[in-house]
C-alpha cells in the first residue's frame, strides 16, 4: 500500500459500500435510478442536465426531473456520508482525502487489478467523466433537501479533485508521484471557494474543467 493510510482506507471502504459489496438496500437504490434513466445513467443524466441548465426555470426543472429517484438518493446519501464520517469526523478534512484521490497517490493492492489506485476511473490519457455524475447526484440531493448542507459543502471539494485529476492525469494501476504543492494549493484556491451557482457553470465543461478539455 502506498500513500496516506487513512485516505486509502476511506476510499477502499467507500468502494466496498457503493460498488463491490453492496447491501440489498444499495442494490435496490441503484436499480431504481438505472430504471429512471433507461439503463443509460451517466449519459442521460448528463445530457438532460446540460439542456435543462439553459432553460429559464433551472434549477426547478432539474429538481422535478430527479424527483422520482428521491428515495434512492436518500439511501445513497446516507451510505456515502456514513463512510466519510467514519474516517473524517470534520468535513473540512475531506479536502485532503479528495486531493490524494485526484492526484492518484493512493495505491491499494486490495483493489482489483488494473484499478488499484483510488482515483476516478479513466482511460489512459483521457479525462475522467464520472465527476459529472457524482456532482449531479449531489446537486439533486441539495435541491431535494437530502443532507443538503453536507453536499453543498462537499461539492466544491469534488470539483477541486476533478481539477486536480485533470492536471495530474494519474495512471490507474501504479504508484503516481504527487503534484507539486504549489500546484495543489493553486487549484484549492481556485475551486474550494466556489458557490453552487458557479459550480453549475463550471460543470457545463465536459469532460475536463474550463480551460482544459470542455464543451
Amino acid at each position: 500500500m502506498s500513500g496516506d493510510r487513512r485516505a486509502n482506507e476511506l476510499w477502499y471502504r467507500f468502494n466496498q459500500a457503493t460498488l463491490y459489496d453492496q447491501s440489498a438496500e444499495i442494490k435496490e437504490a441503484y436499480a431504481e435510478i438505472n430504471n429512471h434513466f433507461g439503463g443509460n445513467l451517466p449519459v442521460t443524466l448528463r445530457e438532460t442536465w446540460f439542456a435543462q441548465y439553459r432553460e429559464p426555470d433551472y434549477p426547478a426543472n432539474f429538481a422535478a426531473f430527479m424527483a422520482p429517484v428521491r428515495r434512492a438518493l436518500r439511501i445513497l446519501s446516507r451510505v456515502q456520508l456514513d463512510v466519510f464520517d467514519t474516517y473524517y469526523a470534520r468535513q473540512r478534512d475531506l479536502v485532503e482525502a479528495f486531493s490524494y484521490f485526484g492526484q492518484g497517490t493512493l495505491f491499494d493492492p486490495r483493489e482489483r487489478a488494473g484499478l488499484r489506485v483510488h482515483t476516478m476511473d479513466a482511460a489512459e490519457g483521457e479525462a475522467p467523466t464520472a465527476y459529472h455524475t457524482w456532482f449531479l447526484f449531489m446537486r439533486a440531493m441539495m435541491l431535494h433537501g437530502i443532507d443538503a448542507e453536507r453536499w453543498r459543502g462537499t461539492a466544491p471539494v469534488l470539483a477541486f479533485a476533478w481539477a486536480v485529476q485533470n492536471t495530474a492525469r494519474p495512471a490507474m494501476d501504479e504508484v503516481n508521484p504527487p503534484l507539486p504543492h504549489r500546484t495543489v494549493h493553486r487549484l484549492a484556491r481556485t475551486w474550494l471557494p466556489l458557490t453552487t451557482r458557479r459550480l453549475d457553470r463550471a460543470f457545463q465543461s465536459f469532460p475536463g474543467p474550463p480551460g482544459t478539455t470542455g464543451r
